[in-house]
């Protein structure tokens, strides 16, 4: 729900830009890849700091595991790849309002 109100926000705060964007001809997957872009970068940053603080955290990780090294690549890939197409999905409905920008409607608005 955070990542889809946070890239909601920012196609409306973008509304100009996206109607500029596709006055000038940019085609509706250009607009859905720079969308998706963004909420990518977020969400490979964030999974980046969540690697390192478990990785630091492992010692406090592994009395509460069983089962299982807290240290499993497959673990880890696993709940990665899971965040990233939950997140691309969540990122997918304002991308997908975004290429339904009308340009003459986004021009005037505000």
């Amino acid at each position: 729900m955070g990542i889809y109100g946070v890239i909601s926000y920012a196609v409306s705060q973008r509304t100009r830009e996206i109607g500029v964007r596709m006055a000038l001809g940019a085609h509706p997957g250009n607009v859905l890849r720079l969308i998706l872009g963004e909420g990518l970068k977020l969400v490979l940053a964030g999974a980046a700091l969540g690697i390192v603080f478990a990785l630091l955290a492992i010692r406090f990780i592994s009395t509460m595991i069983y089962g299982v090294s807290a240290t499993d690549p497959t673990i880890f890939l696993s709940v990665i790849t899971l965040l990233i197409a939950v997140s691309l999905a969540a990122c997918y409905v304002p991308a997908r309002r975004a290429m339904r920008v009308d340009p003459m409607v986004a021009l005037r608005h505000e």
